[in-house]
C-alpha cells in the first residue's frame, strides 16, 4: 500500500540546501511535455453519510508528527520530526515511540515489502528502518541528500525523493541514485499502476515519471502550479495536490492532465486514496480535510482539533488517519464507511527466551470488545485485555518454543454478540 507523504507546514518552500555530490545511475529520457490537459471547475457537495467525524489524540510523545502510514501490525506509523523519532498509534489510540538517537528530522514513512517501516531522515541525508517490534537500522550513502519522501516500488525495492533526484534502496540497504534536468525538488513520489514510479517537481512545476530501470519521463501542464504530494488512484490514474494554485490534479499513465479547483481547497498538502474510492486531502492552510471523488465533487470537513494538517492515510478501521503539526496530535476522520468487526493486528509474533517482550492485539468495531485467549501461554508471559479495543501480551518468557494460541474478541452481548477469532502463533527462540 502507497501512502502520499509531507514536507513540514512550517518550511512550504522546501528545505534548507546540502552540500553533496550526485552520481547518473542509468541513461535518462528527455523531457516530455503532457499530452493533454483541462481544468474543470469542481462541485461542492455534501459527503457521503457518517463521513467526516473527526477524533485528535495527543499527548508529549507527539511533536510536529509529519508522515503517517499503516503498518503492518494494524497499527498506524508516523515521524516527529520535534523529537526525531518514529511514533506508533493503535487505532484505539495508544501511543508509543521509539527512542533511537540516530534519526534526524524523519519526514516521509511507508511500509516496506519486508514488513518493516522505512522512512527518510532530511536532518542527516539517512534512510532509516524499523521493525513493529522497534528494532531500527539506518542506512547511507553520498548521493542521499535531503530525502523527504519513500515509497514501495513494484520492484521489491523502496523509492524515495532527494532534492534533485530520485533514490533507491532495497531491503539490504543497497543504494542506487537517478538524475536527469527534468527532476527538481521532488516532494512526493508514488509507485503507478504501469509499475514507474510517479513524483511530483515542485521546483519546476510538473509531474515525473521513472521506470525501475532509471528512464525518466516529465509532464507539464498550465494547470499544475507547486505540485505537492502524490499518489495513485482507483481509477487507475495519479491524484496529486497543487499548492501553488489550491488545487487537486490528475494525471493519466498517458499524461493527460485535468485540474479540480473549489474555493474549500487551500494549500493543499498531502492525498491518499480512500476505501470510499474518493482522494482525501489535507488543506493545510485553512485547517481542514478534503475529499474529491474520481468525478470531480469535492467536499470539505472542518473541526477545532484540525490544525496544519500534513500527511494522510488510509488506515485499517475503514478511517483516515493524519498528522496535525500544528498541535502536536495525530487526527482520524470517518468516512462513511462502517468499520468492520475485527481483531487487525498480527497473527504471529517473535520474542527471545530471557528477554522482555510485549505485543499489542488490536481490533476495529463500532463498539469495544472484550478480548480474550485460549491456549497455553509460555511461562512468564501474560495476556491482558485492555479494554479500549486493545490487549497486551507481555513478559519475559522462560523458555523457547512455539505457542499457539486464539485470540477472540467479542463484540455486544446477548442477541447482538459477535465473536471474532483469531489465530494466534508465538514463537520464542533460544536465548
Amino acid at each position: 500500500m502507497t501512502e502520499a507523504v509531507s514536507v513540514p507546514g512550517s518550511t512550504r518552500r522546501r528545505i534548507p540546501e546540502t552540500s553533496g555530490g550526485l552520481i547518473t545511475a542509468l541513461t535518462v529520457l528527455a523531457a516530455l511535455s503532457a499530452c493533454g490537459s483541462s481544468t474543470a471547475p469542481s462541485s461542492a457537495a455534501a459527503g457521503p453519510k457518517g463521513a467526516g467525524v473527526v477524533k485528535s489524540y495527543s499527548e508529549p510523545a507527539i511533536s510536529g508528527p509529519n508522515g503517517i502510514t499503516a503498518g503492518p501490525d494494524g497499527a498506524l506509523w508516523f515521524t516527529n520530526r520535534n523529537l526525531n523519532v518514529i511514533g506508533r498509534i493503535t487505532t484505539a489510540g495508544v501511543v508509543t515511540s521509539d527512542d533511537d538517537p540516530s534519526s534526524s528530522i524523519p519526514l516521509g514513512i511507508t511500509t516496506g515489502p519486508d514488513g518493516a517501516l522505512w522512512f527518510a531522515n532530511l536532518g542527516n541525508n539517512v534512510i532509516g528502518r524499523i521493525t513493529t517490534s522497534g528494532v531500527s537500522a539506518y542506512y547511507t550513502n553520498p548521493t542521499v541528500i535531503g530525502p523527504v519522501a519513500i515509497t514501495p516500488g513494484p520492484d521489491g525495492a523502496l523509492w524515495f525523493t532527494n532534492k534533485s533526484s530520485i533514490g533507491r534502496i532495497t531491503t539490504a540497504g543497497l543504494i542506487s541514485d537517478f538524475t536527469s534536468p527534468t527532476i527538481d525538488e521532488p516532494l512526493s513520489i508514488a509507485a503507478g499502476p504501469d509499475r514507474s514510479l510517479w513524483f511530483t517537481n515542485y521546483g519546476n512545476n510538473s509531474i515525473g515519471r521513472i521506470t525501475t530501470s532509471g528512464v525518466v519521463t516529465n509532464y507539464t501542464s498550465p494547470t499544475i502550479k507547486g505540485p505537492y504530494a502524490i499518489t495513485r488512484g482507483p481509477d487507475g490514474a495519479l491524484w496529486f495536490t497543487n499548492d501553488g494554485n489550491g488545487s487537486i490534479g490528475r494525471i493519466t499513465t498517458a499524461g493527460v492532465v485535468t485540474n479540480y479547483t473549489s474555493p474549500t481547497i487551500d494549500g493543499p498538502d498531502a492525498i491518499t486514496a480512500g476505501p470510499d474510492g474518493a482522494l482525501w486531502f489535507t488543506n493545510d492552510s485553512n485547517n481542514s480535510i478534503g475529499r474529491v471523488t474520481t468525478a470531480g465533487v469535492v467536499t470539505n470537513y472542518t473541526s477545532s482539533t484540525i490544525r496544519n494538517p500534513n500527511a494522510i492515510a488510509a488506515g485499517p478501521d475503514g478511517a483516515l488517519w493524519f498528522t496535525n503539526s500544528g498541535n502536536d496530535s495525530i487526527g482520524r476522520i470517518t468516512t462513511g464507511r462502517s468499520e468492520p468487526r475485527a481483531i487487525i493486528s498480527s497473527d504471529s509474533a517473535s520474542a527471545t527466551a530471557g528477554s522482555g517482550f510485549t505485543f499489542t492485539v488490536s481490533t476495529t468495531g463500532s463498539s469495544v470488545p472484550t478480548i480474550t485467549e485460549t491456549g497455553a501461554l509460555p511461562n512468564g508471559i501474560t495476556f491482558l485485555n485492555n479494554d479500549n479495543g486493545t490487549a497486551t501480551i507481555s513478559g519475559s518468557p522462560d523458555t523457547s518454543g512455539v505457542y499457539h494460541l486464539t485470540i477472540s474478541a467479542t463484540f455486544g452481548k446477548g442477541t447482538t454478540e459477535h465473536v471474532v477469532t483469531q489465530a494466534f502463533t508465538l514463537a520464542v527462540s533460544p536465548a
